[in-house]
C-alpha cells in the first residue's frame, strides 16, 4: 500500500445536531409556482427522504465516516440484490447504535428486515436526494458510492437519454446501439469555444478542451479511450477526430483532415472483426498523433498500432467472423478486375467459414469494399497496389483450404496438383513443388550440419497457419507504413494530440496469452491514471491553501512488478522459450516455485496445475497456460518465407518482408531453427549498430513490454484526457442498462476507483458566491456580512459542529461526502415548513373568501325568489281577467262563425250550380266545332297521301330509265376516254368551258341581283294587298258571329229555362248531400292546412338550417382560400428569402474566395520579394472589377488606345494582373476550341458537299431534275403571292381602323411604311406575274419534249389524277399535290427511266399544266383586286396629303406666334379638327349607337395617347434645353479663347464702349470637378484615410457617398466615359480596401455600409427613371445623369453593400457572441429565483455577477451602442431594421442552443430568468420604436423553450398544451428540453419519461426539421429599399478637414 496526500485527520467526534431551526423569509417566487398539495392530518412530514452517505464497502478501498445520525425514519438506502446489483428501500424507523436489524420496505412496498454484519456494523450507503440524481459530474453527487455512480448512470441513459457523463476528469460513455443525432456540424460549432463544465458531457468537450490545452499551455495532449469490445471506443475516436478536423482546419490545400478521417476505414477492414460482443470490434490497438503548425492547424498524422490479434486470421470461435477485408473481398468476387482472384463464397473457405456467421445483419460487405478503396484511393494507395493487396489477401484463403494427407506419424505430403496451392503459388508467383515441399519439412541446422526433416500432418497445419498468419501481420504493417506516409506532415509539427484507442479489461471464461496482455497494459494505463489524478488533487488542494495529510489508497505497481519486473511472469515465459525442450507445464511449475505464497497478488487454481490466477486491479482473473510459449514465440519457417521473397512475378510480396532483411543476417537463424516473429505495427525505428544480432531474440511479449514502455513514456510527456466506453448489455439492444454488466465494467474502467478517490477527500467544492447564494435561506438578516466569506463560515460554524466536514480554500469551500446532502436536508426542511405556513395563510384567505362570497349569494337569492314569488301572483290575477274577456269574445266569434259559415255554403251552392250549367252548354258548342275541323283536316290529309304517292312511282320510273341511259352514256365515254385523242379534244376546250363558265356564273349572280330586288318589290306589294284583304274579312266575320249569337242566345235561354225547372228539384234534394260533403270538406280543409302549416314550419326550420349551413360553408371556404392565399404568400415570401440567401450565399463564398485570392497573391509576392526600381503594384481587385464591370461606351477601343497610351506612360512596366491574364488565357483557349469545332464543321459538311456533287455529276442528266427545281419554283411563288396578299390586306384593314391624321398624316412613319410597302407590292405583282409566263412557256416546251407510252393502266391512273386535280380549288391542296411530286422526283436515274416507262411523266406533265391554268386565273383575279384596292389607297392618300398641308399650314402659322402661344395655338387647332371629327362622326353612326360606342372608346385612346406624348415631348424640350445650356458654355468658352487669340493691335483699334457688369452670385449645379491625376488621392483621402467617427459626429451622414456621386456627376456631365468607368472602379476598390483592413471595427463597417447604400440610392435617384424619380424636387431633376446608364454599376454596389452587411454582421456576432450566454443564461437578473445546484469538479461558469462577467445590461448596453453608431451613420431605417432582426436572432439561437446543450439550465426558474431577460429585449425594441422590424418573432422559440420549462408537465391536457403552444420549436427540440428538465428544489417534480412518449406520439405527424440546434451562422437575406435624399446637391459644402482642397464646386 502506499500513501499520497490528501487529508486532515480527524480532530473530534462528530456530534449529532438539533432539527430544530428557525425559518427566515423565503423566495415568494419559487414557492407560488408549485401546486398547493394538501398535507394529511397525521401524516410525518419526511425529514430524511432526500438524503444518503458516504458509506463504501472495503472492497473497493472506502472508509466509514460517523453519519449515523442521518439514518433516521424515511431516509433511503441501497441494499445488495442479486438481480438488479443495488435496491432501493426506505427506513421505518430510527436507526439507534447497537441495533443489529434494520426495518426497511422496498419500492415495490414489501416490508424487509435487513441484519447488519455483526462484525463490521456496516450500514447500508445512503441514497443521494433526487434533486442530485441525473447530475452531469458524478462527483458532483453527496454520497459517492458505487450504487449512486450506478443510479445517476442509469437515470441519465434510460429516462433523459443522455450517454455521455462525467466522473471528474474522465468522461463516461454508454453505447446507445442507436443513432443519435448529437453528432452534426452544429453540435460541434456549439462544443467549440466552450468550456468543459458550461456544456453537457460530450466527447466533442473533450476533445475541444485538448485543443484548447494544446493552444493555451502549449503542451502536447492525449486522449485515452478505453473500454471493451462493443462499448464503442472506435466511434469515439473517429468523433475526436472528425471534432479536430472540421474545428481546426488543414494548413494545406490538400485537405489532410479527410485523409485522417479516410484511414477509418482502411484500418477497421483489415483490423477489425466480428465477435459474440461486437459486430466491429478492433481486434488491435491504436495511438493516432494527428499534427498541428503554430496556427493549430491540421498539417498530417502518423498511426502506431498495438498487438494485433493474428490468431483471428486462422481461427474464429462460434458466431464470430474474421477481418472485414476477407468477406468484402468474397461479396465483391463478380467484379471483374477480382476475376483472376478465383474467390468464392466465404463459406467455401476455411479461414471465413469456422465461425459460422459469415454476414452481419445491416452490412453490406460489396458497398463496405467499395468504401475500402475509395479510401485507399484518398490516401495515395494506386490501383496496382490495391490489386496486389487484395491478390495477397486471396491468396491467404485459398492458403487455409490446403489440405495434407499423413504418410506416417511424422510426415505427411500434399496430393499432386492440388488446386487451393496451384492457386496460392499462381497468385503469389513463386514455384508450386518448392512451396509444396517447405509446407511439408523443415531446415534443422547444427553446429556443423543442416538437416531436412519432415514433419507430422499436425505440424504442418500449425505451419500453414503461421504463414498466413505471418503474411497478414507484415501485410498489416505495410498498409499502416503507407498510410502514414500519406498522412506525413509535409510542414514541421509544432504540437499533435494523440487519440488512444485501446483495449479494456477483459475476463473471459478462457483467458489466454492476448487477454494476459490486455489485462497487462490496462494495469499499466491504470496506474498513470490514478498518479494523474492524485496530482491534480494536490494541485487544487494546493492552490487552494487547504492543510492535507496522507491516506492509504491502492496501488496496481505490485501487480505490474508480478508481471513485467525481473523474475516476472514474463522473464520466466521468455527464458521458458529460450530452453530447447520448454513447455507451457514446465512454464508454469516455475510460476508456482517462484511466486506461489511469496505474492498475495498471485494465486494458483485448486483443481488445476495449467493455469494460474492474478488478481488485477479491477477482477481476478484465470490464465490458462496452455498455448503461453507457442503465441509468445510466434515462429515461421524460414524456407517458407524464402520462398515468398524469391516470387519475380509479384512484386509486392518481397516488400513485405523487407524490415525482416534489415534485421536477419543471412546465418541468423536461432537455434530451434525458426524467425521470431513481431506482434506489433509500431512506428520502426532506426536500427542502431550492434543490435542487428540480438533483434530476432525478441518474443512477442518482450516486444509488447517495450512498445508499452515507449507508449507510457509518450502519454507522460503530454496532458491526458480520459474517455471511458461502457456496454450497457450484451445484446445490442438500444437504451437497455443491464446492471450487473454496467457494474463489471465500472470496476475495471477505474471510474469507481476515481469515486473513491474523490471520496476519501472533500468532493463537493462551492465558491463562496454560489454557497451564500443556495443557503441564503438558512441564514438570519444579522448573519448577513459584506464579506461574503465570513459571512460563509459564520453559517457553516453553526450549521456543521465538527470542523473537519470542511475545510476553507481561497476561493472555495470543501466538503466531505454527505455534507451537502445534510446541508440540502436542512434547507428542504425549512423551505417545506415555510411552504405550509404559506399555505395554511393561503387557505384560511381563501376560506374566508368562500365564506363571504356564499353570504352574499344566500341574500342575493333571497330576493330574488321572494321578487319571483310576487312577480308570479300578479301574473296569476292578470291570467284570470284575461281568460273571462277570451271567453266572451270567442263565444261571440263561435256564433258569428257559424252564421257566416251557413251563409257562406248557401252563394256557394248556388255559384256551383249556375257554373255547372254553363259549362255543360259550352262544352256541347266546342265539340261541334272541332268535329267540323277535323273532318276538314282528314279529307285534306287522304288527298295528299294520294297525290304523293302517285309522284313517287313517276319519279321512280323516270329515275330507272335514266339511271339505264346513264350507264349506256358511261360505257361510251369510257370507250372515249381510252383514246389520247379524245383526251387532247377535251383538253383544248377546257379553258374557253372554264371562262364560258366564269362569265355564265357573273351573269346569273347579275340575274340574281334583279331578281332579288323584282322579288322584293313584290313582296311589298303582296304584302300591301294581303293586309287590306285580311281587314275585310275580319270585319265580314265578326258580323256574321254576331247574327249567330243572338240566335243561338234566344234558343239557350228557352232550353236553359226548362232545365232549370227540371233541375231545381234535383238541387233540392242534392241540397243535403251538399251540406253534408261541405261539413266534411271543412274538417278536411281545416286538418290539411294544419298539416301544411307543420310543414311549412318544418320546411322553414330545415330552409334556416340549409341557409345556415351555405352561410357556415361559405364562410369557411372563405377562411380556407383567405388561409391558402396567406400560405402561398408565405411560401413566396420564404421562395423570395431563399433566392436571396442562396444569391447572398454565393456573394459571400466569392468575396471569402477573393480574400483567399488576395492572402495567397501576398504569400507569393512575399516569398518571391523581388523589388523592380520604378515598380508599383496594382491591386489585383482593381484590375478584376474593371474586367468584370466594365460597360459599353461611345468611344471605340481603337479610339481610346492613344488616349490611354498619353495618360498613362508607365502602364507598360505594370505587372499584369494575373486574375485578367487567366480569365483572357481561359477565354482564348474556349474560343480556339470554338473556332476548331466550327472549322471541322465546315469541313466536314464541306466533304459532304463534295461527296454529293460528285454523286451528282455521275448521274445522266433527266427532265426529272428540271421539273423538280420548277414545281418548287411554283410553290415559292405561291407561298410568296399568298403572303403579299395577307400584307396587303392588313394593311388595308389598319388604315380603314385608323383615322388619326397624326398616323396617317404624309410624312408619318406609318404613311412611309405604307407607301414603301405599296410600291413594293406592286413590283414584286409584276415580276411574279413575268416569271408565271415564263414557268408556263417552259412547261409548253417540256409538254413537248415527253413522249408519253399509251399504257391502258397509266392512261387510267392519269385521267383520275385529272379529275383530283380539277377538284382542288384550293391552293393548299395544289402546293400539297407539288410537294407529292417533288418526293416523287427524288429518285435515282434508274427509277427515273422507269417512271417514264410507266408513263407518270406524263401524269407530272398534266398536273403540272392544269396547276399552271388554274393559279394563272387566280394571279388575274388578284391582280384585279389589287388594282382596285390601289385606286381606293391613292384616294385616301390623296386626302392625307391634303390633310398634311392643312396641317403644315397650321404648323407655319404657331411658330409665328411666341412660344407661350404656341401651345395654346396648337391645343386650339387640335380641339377644333376633334370637334369637327366628332360631329361628322356623330352624324355618321346616328344610326348605330354601338358603333358610336366604339367610336368613342378610340378617341378615348387617341387622347390618352396624346397626353402619353405631350408628356414624353416635354422631357425631350427639357432634355434639348439642358444640352443647349452645355452647348452654349462650350461656345462661349471657344469665344473667350478667340478672344484670347486676337492680337493687342487689333484690340486697340476696336473702339471701347463702357459696360455696367453686375455682380450675380454663382449658381451651382451639385457637381464636383477633379483633374484626373487627382483620381488617387480623392480615394485616399475621401476612403482610406478617413476616420469614421470624426464625419459621424461633426459632418452630414453619407457625406462621402454625395461628394462620390457629384464627381460622377461632373465625369457624366463631361461625356468622359473613361473617367465614369475609372472613379466607380477606384471607389468600389478602394472601399474593399478599408473593409479588409479594418473589417473588425463596427464603425467602420457600418460607415461604410451606410455610404454605400447611400452612394447606391443617389445613382438610382438621379438615373432619370421615372420609378425613382416620384419623390425629387424639380430641381434635383435637373441634376440627373444625362449621358450614361450606370444600371451594371449599381448592381455592383449593391453586390458590395450586401458584402459589407454580411461582414457587419460578423463583426456583431464575434462582439455579441461571448455576451449572450453568460447575459441570458448564467447571470441571474432576479436575483435570488434560481438556486445553485451542487456542482462536481467540471465547475460550470458561475451564475453571480462577478467582474469581467458580461450580464443582460452588457447585451442591452451593446445593442444601444449598436443603434447609435448606425444612426449617426445615417444608415436606412428599414437597414436599420434588418441589422437589429439579425441580432435577436443570433441572440435567441446562441442561447437557445447553449439551453438545449446544458442540463443545469433546464429549469423552471431558469424559464423565468429566461422570460424576464427576452421581456427586457422587448422594452429595448419598443424604445427605440423597432417592434415591427421583426426582431421578436426571431426570439419566438426562445421564449416557447422558457414557457415550456415552466407550463405544467403532468396530464394529457398538458401534452395537448404543449403541442400547440410550441409551434416554432422542433419535435427534436421538445423532447430535448424535456429530457433535460432538472429541478433545482425539492417542490420540482422530474418530467416522467411516459409524458415524454406522449409528447412524441402528438408530435409524430408534424413535419420539421430533425436538426437539434438552430443555425446560429445563418443570415438573414439582405433588401435596400430605395431611400432618396431630400438634400439639394448644390448646397452641400466640403469641409476642410477631409483634405479635399482640388476639388472646386461646379
Amino acid at each position: 500500500m502506499t500513501s499520497v496526500v490528501l487529508l486532515r485527520k480527524p480532530e473530534r467526534e462528530l456530534h449529532k445536531l438539533p432539527y430544530e431551526f428557525v425559518y427566515s423569509n423565503t423566495r415568494n417566487m419559487e414557492i407560488f409556482s408549485m401546486e398547493i398539495e394538501p398535507i394529511l392530518p397525521g401524516k410525518e412530514t419526511p425529514t430524511a427522504s432526500e438524503s444518503g452517505e458516504n458509506l463504501c464497502y472495503k472492497r473497493y478501498g472506502m472508509e466509514i465516516d460517523g453519519l449515523d445520525y442521518m439514518y433516521v425514519k424515511y431516509a433511503r438506502v441501497w441494499i445488495p440484490d442479486p438481480e438488479e446489483v443495488w435496491k432501493s428501500a426506505e427506513l421505518l424507523k430510527d436507526y439507534k447504535p447497537g441495533d443489529k436489524v434494520l426495518q426497511l420496505r422496498l419500492e415495490e412496498g414489501k416490508d424487509l428486515e435487513y441484519c447488519l454484519d455483526p462484525k463490521t456494523k456496516e450500514l447500508p450507503p445512503l441514497r443521494n436526494p433526487d434533486i442530485l440524481v441525473g447530475e452531469n459530474d458524478l462527483t458532483a453527487l453527496s454520497y459517492l458510492h458505487e450504487p449512486a455512480v450506478l443510479h445517476n448512470l442509469k437515470v441519465r441513459f434510460i429516462d433523459s437519454k443522455l450517454i455521455y457523463t462525467y466522473c471528474g476528469i474522465v468522461l463516461v460513455a454508454i453505447n446507445p446501439y442507436e443513432q443519435l443525432p448529437i453528432y452534426g456540424e452544429d453540435i460541434i460549432n456549439a462544443y467549440s469555444g466552450q468550456n468543459m463544465g458550461d456544456m453537457d458531457p460530450h466527447i466533442f468537450a473533450v476533445a475541444e478542451e485538448a485543443y484548447k490545452q494544446m493552444a493555451r499551455d502549449e503542451r502536447n495532449q492525449s486522449i485515452i479511450v478505453s473500454g471493451e469490445s462493443g462499448a464503442g471506443k472506435t466511434v469515439s475516436a473517429k468523433y475526436a477526430m472528425r471534432y479536430f478536423a472540421t474545428v481546426s482546419g488543414s494548413a494545406s490545400e490538400a485537405n489532410v483532415e479527410e485523409k485522417v478521417l479516410a484511414s477509418n476505414p482502411i484500418m477497421e477492414s483489415i483490423g477489425n472483426a466480428k465477435t459474440t460482443r461486437n459486430d466491429n470490434s478492433s481486434r488491435f490497438g491504436k495511438y493516432i498523433e494527428i499534427g498541428f503548425d503554430k496556427r493549430y492547424r491540421i498539417i498530417g498524422a502518423n498511426m502506431r498500432t498495438y498487438l494485433l490479434e493474428k490468431s483471428r486470421v486462422v481461427f474464429q470461435a462460434e458466431e464470430e467472423r474474421n477481418y472485414h477485408i476477407f468477406y468484402q473481398l468474397c461479396a465483391s468476387a463478380a467484379l471483374p478486375e477480382f476475376k483472376t482472384l478465383r474467390l468464392g463464397n466465404a463459406n467455401y473457405f476455411h479461414y471465413t467459414k469456422q465461425g459460422g456467421s459469415p454476414v452481419i445483419d445491416g452490412v453490406d460487405d460489396a458497398k463496405e469494399m467499395v468504401n475500402t478503396r475509395q479510401a485507399c484511393t484518398l490516401l495515395g494507395i494506386s490501383d496496382s497496389y490495391q490489386m496486389g493487396i487484395f491478390r495477397i489477401l486471396a491468396g491467404i484463403l485459398h492458403l487455409g483450404n490446403v489440405e495434407f494427407a499423413s504418410r506416417d506419424s511424422d510426415s505427411c505430403t500434399i496430393p499432386p496438383k492440388h488446386e487451393p496451392l496451384t492457386i496460392f503459388c499462381d497468385l503469389m508467383g513463386v514455384d508450386y513443388e518448392e512451396m509444396a515441399h517447405w509446407l511439408c519439412h523443415r531446415k534443422l541446422a547444427t553446429a556443423t550440419e543442416t538437416y531436412i526433416k519432415p514433419i507430422s500432418k499436425l505440424h504442418a497445419i500449425n505451419a500453414r497457419d503461421a504463414l498466413a498468419k505471418h503474411i497478414y501481420a507484415n501485410l498489416f504493417n505495410w498498409i499502416v507504413d503507407h498510410v502514414n506516409k500519406a498522412l506525413h506532415a509535409t510542414v514541421k509539427q509544432h504540437s499533435f494530440i494523440g487519440v488512444l484507442d485501446i483495449y479494456g479489461f477483459e475476463t473471459f471464461e478462457v483467458n489466454s496469452f492476448e487477454q494476459f496482455c490486455i489485462n497487462y497494459a490496462n494495469e499499466k494505463l491504470q496506474q498513470q491514471f490514478n498518479m494523474h489524478v492524485f496530482k491534480l488533487e494536490q494541485e487544487e488542494y494546493m492552490k487552494e491553501q487547504i492543510p492535507w495529510t496522507l491516506i492509504d489508497f491502492y496501488d496496481n505497481q505490485p501487480c505490474i512488478n508480478l508481471i513485467e519486473a525481473k523474475m516476472g511472469i514474463l522473464d520466466l515465459l521468455d527464458e521458458e522459450c529460450k530452453m530447447p525442450k520448454g513447455s507451457d507445464d514446465t512454464w508454469a511449475q516455475k510460476l508456482y516455485n517462484t511466486h506461489l505464497n511469496k505474492c498475495a497478488l498471485f494465486e494458483k487454481p485448486r483443481l488445476s496445475n495449467k493455469a494460474f490466477i492474478i488478481k488485477h486491479f479491477a477482477d481476478k482473473v484465470e490464465y490458462q497456460c496452455e498455448g503461453f510459449l507457442e503465441k509468445n514465440k510466434d515462429t515461421v519457417y524460414e524456407e517458407q518465407i524464402k520462398v515468398l521473397k524469391s516470387s519475380k512475378k509479384f512484386k509486392l510480396l518481397p516488400e513485405l518482408f523487407q524490415d525482416e532483411e534489415k534485421v536477419l543476417s543471412p546465418t541468423s537463424a536461432t537455434p530451434s531453427g525458426r524467425v521470431p516473429l513481431t506482434r506489433t505495427a509500431v512506428k520502426p525505428a532506426k536500427a542502431r549498430p550492434g543490435q542487428a544480432s540480438k533483434e530476432h531474440k525478441k518474443t512477442v511479449g518482450h516486444q509488447f513490454r517495450n512498445s508499452l514502455h515507449l507508449l507510457m513514456e509518450t502519454l507522460n510527456a503530454t496532458t491526458p484526457h480520459y474517455v471511458r466506453c461502457i456496454k450497457p448489455n450484451d445484446f445490442k439492444f438500444p437504451f437497455t442498462f443491464d446492471e450487473k454488466r454496467a457494474v463489471q465494467q465500472l470496476r475495471a474502467c477505474g471510474v469507481l476507483e476515481t469515486i473513491r478517490i474523490s471520496a476519501a477527500g472533500f468532493p463537493s467544492r462551492w465558491t463562496y458566491q454560489e454557497f451564500f447564494s443556495r443557503y441564503r435561506v438558512l441564514m438570519k438578516q444579522r448573519d448577513v456580512l459584506s464579506d461574503r466569506k465570513q459571512t460563509c463560515k459564520n453559517v457553516l460554524e453553526k450549521l456543521i459542529l465538527d470542523k473537519d466536514k470542511y475545510q476553507f480554500g481561497k476561493t472555495k469551500i470543501f466538503f466531505r461526502a454527505g455534507q451537502v446532502a445534510y446541508l440540502e436536508k436542512i434547507r428542504a426542511d425549512k423551505l417545506r415548513a415555510a411552504c405550509i405556513r404559506i399555505q395554511k395563510t393561503i387557505r384560511g384567505w381563501l376560506m374566508r373568501k368562500k365564506y363571504v362570497r356564499m353570504r352574499k349569494a344566500a341574500i342575493t337569492i333571497q330576493r330574488y325568489v321572494r321578487g319571483y314569488q310576487a312577480r308570479c301572483y300578479a301574473k296569476f290575477l292578470r291570467r284570470t281577467r284575461a281568460a273571462i274577456t277570451i271567453q266572451k269574445f270567442q263565444r261571440m266569434y263561435v256564433v258569428r262563425k257559424r252564421y257566416q259559415c251557413m251563409r257562406a255554403a248557401t252563394i256557394a251552392l248556388q255559384a256551383l250550380l249556375r257554373g255547372y250549367m254553363a259549362r255543360n252548354k259550352y262544352q256541347m258548342m266546342l265539340r261541334e266545332h272541332k268535329s267540323i275541323i277535323i273532318q276538314k283536316h282528314v279529307r285534306g290529309w287522304l288527298a295528299r297521301v294520294r297525290y304523293h304517292r302517285t309522284l313517287k312511282a313517276i319519279v321512280y320510273l323516270q329515275c330507272c330509265y335514266r339511271r339505264m341511259m346513264a350507264k349506256r352514256e358511261l360505257k361510251k365515254l369510257k370507250i372515249e376516254a381510252r383514246s389520247v385523242e379524245r383526251y387532247k379534244k377535251l383538253h383544248i376546250g377546257l379553258e374557253n368551258k372554264i371562262m364560258q363558265l366564269q362569265r355564265k356564273i357573273d351573269e346569273q349572280n347579275k340575274e340574281y341581283k334583279s331578281l332579288l330586288e323584282k322579288l322584293s318589290n313584290l313582296e311589298i306589294t303582296y304584302s300591301t294587298e294581303t293586309e287590306k284583304l285580311r281587314s275585310d274579312v275580319e270585319r265580314l266575320r265578326m258580323s256574321e258571329e254576331e247574327a249567330k249569337n243572338a240566335t243561338n242566345r234566344v234558343l239557350s235561354l228557352q232550353e236553359e229555362i226548362a232545365k232549370l225547372r227540371k233541375e231545381l228539384h234535383q238541387t233540392q234534394s242534392e241540397k243535403k248531400t251538399i251540406e253534408e260533403w261541405a261539413d266534411k270538406y271543412k274538417h278536411e280543409t281545416e286538418q290539411l292546412v294544419s298539416e301544411l302549416k307543420e310543414q311549412n314550419t318544418l320546411l322553414k326550420t330545415e330552409k334556416e338550417e340549409l341557409n345556415r349551413r351555405i352561410h357556415d360553408q361559405a364562410r369557411e371556404i372563405t377562411e380556407t382560400m383567405e388561409k391558402k392565399l396567406v400560405e402561398e404568400t408565405k411560401q413566396l415570401e420564404l421562395d423570395l428569402n431563399d433566392e436571396r440567401l442562396r444569391y447572398q450565399n454565393l456573394l459571400n463564398e466569392f468575396s471569402r474566395l477573393e480574400e483567399r485570392y488576395d492572402d495567397l497573391k501576398d504569400e507569393m509576392n512575399l516569398m518571391v520579394n523581388i523589388p523592380k526600381p520604378g515598380h508599383k503594384r496594382t491591386d489585383s481587385t482593381h484590375s478584376s472589377n474593371e474586367s468584370e464591370y466594365t460597360f459599353s461606351s461611345e468611344i471605340t477601343e481603337a479610339e481610346d488606345l492613344p488616349v490611354r497610351m498619353e495618360q498613362e506612360p508607365s502602364e507598360k512596366k505594370a505587372p499584369l494582373d494575373m486574375s485578367l491574364f487567366l480569365k483572357l488565357q481561359k477565354r482564348v483557349t474556349e474560343l480556339e476550341q470554338e473556332k476548331q469545332s466550327l472549322q471541322d464543321e465546315l469541313d466536314r459538311k464541306e466533304e459532304q458537299a463534295l461527296r454529293a456533287k460528285a454523286k451528282e455529276e455521275e448521274r445522266p442528266p433527266i427532265r426529272g431534275a428540271e421539273l423538280e427545281y420548277e414545281s418548287l419554283k411554283r410553290q415559292e411563288l405561291e407561298s410568296e403571292n399568298k403572303k403579299l396578299k395577307n400584307e396587303l390586306n392588313e394593311l388595308q384593314k389598319a388604315l380603314t381602323e385608323t383615322r388619326s391624321p397624326e398616323v396617317t398624316a404624309p410624312g408619318a412613319p406609318a404613311y412611309r411604311v405604307l407607301l414603301d410597302q405599296l410600291t413594293s407590292v406592286s413590283e414584286e405583282l409584276e415580276v411574279r406575274k413575268e416569271e408565271v409566263l415564263i414557268l408556263r412557256s417552259q412547261l409548253v416546251s417540256q409538254k413537248e419534249a415527253i413522249q408519253p407510252k399509251e399504257d391502258k393502266n397509266t392512261m387510267t391512273d392519269s385521267t383520275i389524277l385529272l379529275e383530283d386535280v380539277q377538284k382542288m380549288k384550293d391552293k393548299g391542296e395544289i402546293a400539297q399535290a407539288y410537294i407529292g411530286l417533288k418526293e416523287t422526283n427524288r429518285q435515282s436515274p434508274q427509277d427515273c427511266h422507269m417512271l417514264n416507262e410507266d408513263g407518270e411523266l406524263w401524269l407530272v406533265y398534266e398536273g403540272l399544266k392544269q396547276a399552271n391554268r388554274l393559279l394563272e386565273s387566280q394571279l388575274q383575279s388578284q391582280k384585279k383586286s389589287h388594282e382596285n384596292e390601289l385606286e381606293s389607297l391613292r384616294g385616301e392618300i390623296q386626302s392625307l396629303k391634303e390633310e398634311n398641308n392643312r396641317q403644315q399650314q397650321l404648323l407655319a402659322q404657331n411658330l409665328q406666334l411666341p412660344p407661350e402661344a404656341r401651345i395654346e395655338a396648337s391645343l386650339q387647332h387640335e380641339i377644333t379638327r376633334l370637334t369637327n371629327e366628332n360631329l361628322f362622326y356623330e352624324e355618321l353612326y346616328a344610326d348605330d349607337p354601338k358603333k358610336y360606342q366604339s367610336y368613342r372608346i378610340s378617341l378615348y385612346k387617341r387622347m390618352i395617347d396624346l397626353m402619353e406624348q405631350l408628356e414624353k415631348q416635354d422631357k425631350t424640350v427639357r432634355k434639348l434645353k439642358k444640352q443647349l445650356k452645355v452647348f452654349a458654355k462650350k461656345i462661349g468658352e471657344l469665344e473667350v479663347g478667340q478672344m484670347e487669340n486676337i492680337s493687342p493691335g487689333q484690340i486697340i483699334d476696336e473702339p471701347i464702349r463702357p459696360v455696367n457688369i453686375p455682380r450675380k452670385e454663382k449658381d451651382f449645379q451639385g457637381m464636383l470637378e477633379y483633374k484626373r491625376e487627382d483620381e488617387q488621392k480623392l480615394v485616399k483621402n475621401l476612403i482610406l484615410e478617413l476616420k469614421p467617427r470624426g464625419v459621424a459626429v461633426n459632418l452630414i451622414p453619407g457625406l462621402p457617398a454625395y461628394i462620390l456621386f457629384m464627381c460622377v456627376r461632373h465625369a457624366d456631365y463631361l461625356n468622359d466615359d473613361q473617367k465614369v468607368r475609372s472613379l466607380l472602379t477606384s471607389t468600389i476598390n478602394g472601399i474593399k480596401k478599408v473593409l479588409k483592413k479594418r473589417g473588425d471595427d463596427f464603425e467602420t463597417v457600418s460607415f461604410w455600409l451606410s455610404n454605400t447604400c447611400r452612394f447606391l440610392h443617389c445613382l438610382k435617384q438621379y438615373s432619370g427613371e421615372e420609378g425613382f424619380m416620384k419623390h425629387n424636387t424639380p430641381r434635383q431633376n435637373e441634376h440627373c445623369l444625362t449621358n450614361f446608364d450606370l444600371a451594371e454599376y449599381r448592381q455592383v454596389l449593391s453586390d458590395l453593400a450586401i458584402q459589407i452587411y454580411q461582414q457587419l454582421v460578423r463583426v456583431l456576432e464575434n462582439i455579441l457572441q461571448p455576451m449572450i450566454v453568460s447575459g441570458m443564461l448564467e447571470h441571474e437578473t432576479i436575483q435570488g429565483v434560481s438556486g445553485v445546484k451542487p456542482t462536481g469538479l467540471r465547475k460550470r461558469t458561475s451564475s453571480i455577477a462577478d467582474e469581467g462577467t458580461y450580464t443582460l445590461d452588457s447585451i442591452i448596453r451593446q445593442l444601444n451602442s449598436f443603434h447609435s453608431v448606425m444612426c449617426q451613420h445615417g444608415m436606412d431605417p428599414e437597414l436599420i431594421k434588418q441589422v437589429v432582426k439579425q441580432m435577436f436572432y443570433i441572440i435567441g439561437a446562441v442561447t437557445l442552443n447553449n439551453l438545449l446543450l446544458r442540463k443545469d439550465m433546464c429549469s423552471w426558474s431558469k424559464g423565468m430568468q429566461i422570460r424576464y431577460n427576452v421581456s427586457q429585449l422587448e422594452e429595448w425594441l419598443r424604445d427605440k420604436n423597432l417592434m415591427n422590424s421583426g426582431a421578436k418573432e426571431t426570439l419566438e422559440p426562445l421564449i416557447q423553450a422558457a414557457q415550456l420549462l415552466q407550463v405544467k408537465k403532468k396530464t394529457d391536457e398538458d401534452a395537448e398544451a404543449i403541442c400547440s403552444m410550441c409551434n416554432a420549436l422542433t419535435t427534436a427540440q421538445i423532447v430535448k428540453v424535456l429530457n433535460l428538465y432538472t429541478p433545482v428544489n425539492e417542490f420540482e417534480e422530474r418530467v416522467l419519461v411516459s409524458f415524454i412518449r406522449t409528447i412524441q406520439m402528438r408530435l409524430r405527424d408534424r413535419k420539421d426539421s430533425p436538426q437539434l440546434l438552430m443555425d446560429a451562422k445563418h443570415i438573414f437575406p439582405v433588401t435596400f429599399p430605395f431611400n432618396p435624399s431630400s438634400l439639394a446637391l448644390e448646397t452641400i459644402q466640403i469641409p476642410a478637414s477631409l483634405g479635399l482642397g482640388f476639388i472646386s464646386r461646379v
